[in-house]
């Protein structure tokens, strides 16, 4: 095959590897090749192009981050990416219940950034009280690393919103805080409780934490509580 002037060199891939894994090697090979025509001075990609995909890449990075939760009908582990994903989700669906009214757009963005951090400072189970002592501070190094990839203007916004859901203070980030909440529960009801068990979480524990549900939607709440007082008769949660 010939090659054009201005292209990047062609890649080949045995024909093992997956069709993602090679899409990913070369959408870095053109990310470096238009770097080099930017230090040339005749770039087809500007920098705020260029720093956007690199992000875009990077996060890419979140699906292989893994939670203690796992995927409904007692499958694999839950990875980041599908947790924010399917908090979004829900948002929407469930935007009816918030206690307040919320500009459900950005309650979607909110679930789907939140964890992005974690790609450097790794899950922190919600239960783990020793991990959760260092949390505040590996994500803030995390956040400072990870969104200082984009154009400035968006790693501003970005990182507000981001710290927004943290603080829990406004309406949007108190009704994706109960995303947060709910969806693992829903996920470990569904598989009979075996998170719980496995970790040994007690109903206090778990009662605790799902008090911000609460904050963001008291009819959730109320299918929260029907959910952990069905699974303290049952012996999976002890008090």
């Amino acid at each position: 095959m010939t090659q054009r002037q201005g292209q990047p060199p062609f890649l080949t891939f045995s024909p093992t590897e997956g069709m993602c894994y090679q899409l990913r090697v070369y959408f870095f090979a053109a990310l470096k090749y238009n770097d080099i025509r930017v230090k040339k001075g005749g770039s087809p990609m500007d920098e705020r192009l260029r720093r956007q995909l690199e992000f875009i890449v990077e996060i890419d990075k979140e699906k292989n981050i893994f939670r203690q939760t796992h995927l409904s009908g007692h499958g694999r582990n839950e990875n980041d990416a599908e947790h924010a994903w399917h908090m979004a989700i829900m948002a929407y669906l469930l935007q009816e219940y918030s206690n307040e009214k919320i500009d459900v757009a950005k309650v979607m963005l909110m679930c789907l950034i939140h964890d992005v951090v974690e790609i450097e400072a790794g899950d922190t189970y919600a239960y783990d009280e020793e991990a959760k002592k260092t949390q505040k501070a590996r994500e803030d190094a995390a956040k400072e690393k990870i969104y200082s990839m984009l154009p400035d203007d968006q790693k501003l916004s970005l990182t507000a919103l981001f710290d927004e859901f943290e603080a829990g203070e406004t309406p949007e980030a108190r009704f994706a805080r109960a995303m947060d909440n709910l969806q693992p529960l829903l996920l470990n009801h569904s598989n009979g409780g075996s998170d719980w068990l496995e970790h040994h979480v007690s109903a206090k524990q778990v009662y605790e934490r799902q008090q911000r549900t609460r904050y963001g939607s008291e009819k959730l709440f109320e299918v929260t509580d029907s959910i952990l007082q069905e699974n303290i008769q049952k012996g999976v949660l002890k008090k």
